[in-house]
């Protein structure tokens, strides 16, 4: 795909998925192969503590499994199908329907994690965005995020919609956050202990 391709499957994301949502709901994988690195991003976070889940979805399995742990879970994802799922699914969870490149919430959070959703932003969004984040974590707060195993472009499916992914380098996530007084404690490419996924776990430092 050139560049035009590329950005136009990039506006279509909450699309997909708000045509998606029943689908994506019922298909999505809830056997938590994430849990190794759902408890590290967890070790640490005060008892009780305040997370922001980014791309929620319907809340199955990730946002179930803090809530499980008594962590009082803030779920927004851009697609209103997915939040009203969220409702259906965990009526005790804060659902607000929203888009991450706008964040600007009255409030911090110990924890921010987008798993399987920050990465369909566009490398400039993600550069806007970290930035935000930084800005919604309480000290030693801490941000995990699913990227992409080097600085490109990639194109994945949801039901049978294509859905655009994207990512920065290590190096340049490491560089963003530090100017904003985070930095990466773990950054592993491919973990083939959790479906070949690329994690990057960071804390805030002040």
């Amino acid at each position: 795909m050139d560049d035009d391709d590329l950005a136009r499957l990039a506006s279509r994301t909450q699309a997909v998925y708000e045509r998606n949502a029943q689908r994506f709901d019922a298909e999505r994988p809830k056997g938590l192969h994430e849990k190794p690195w759902l408890d590290r991003f967890l070790d640490g976070l005060p008892p009780g503590g305040k997370i922001l889940d980014l791309g929620c979805g319907a809340g199955m399995p990730i946002a179930a499994y803090f809530m499980e742990k008594g962590f009082a879970v803030t779920g927004l994802d851009a697609s209103a199908a997915m939040i009203r799922l969220a409702i259906q699914n965990l009526p005790r969870g804060a659902w607000r329907k929203g888009d991450m490149r706008g964040l600007d919430l009255n409030e911090t959070f110990d924890g921010i994690i987008g798993w399987n959703s920050f990465f369909h932003l566009t490398r400039p969004e993600q550069r806007d965005v970290l930035p935000r984040l930084a800005r919604h974590l309480e000290a030693n707060g801490r941000l995990m995020l699913t990227v992409g195993p080097d600085n490109g472009e990639a194109v994945g499916h949801v039901g049978d919609d294509r859905i655009y992914h994207a990512s920065l380098a290590r190096d340049e996530y490491a560089s963003i956050l530090l100017v904003n007084q985070l930095v990466i404690k773990d950054f592993v490419i491919e973990d083939p202990q959790c479906d070949f996924q690329t994690i990057l776990l960071a804390q805030k430092t002040e």
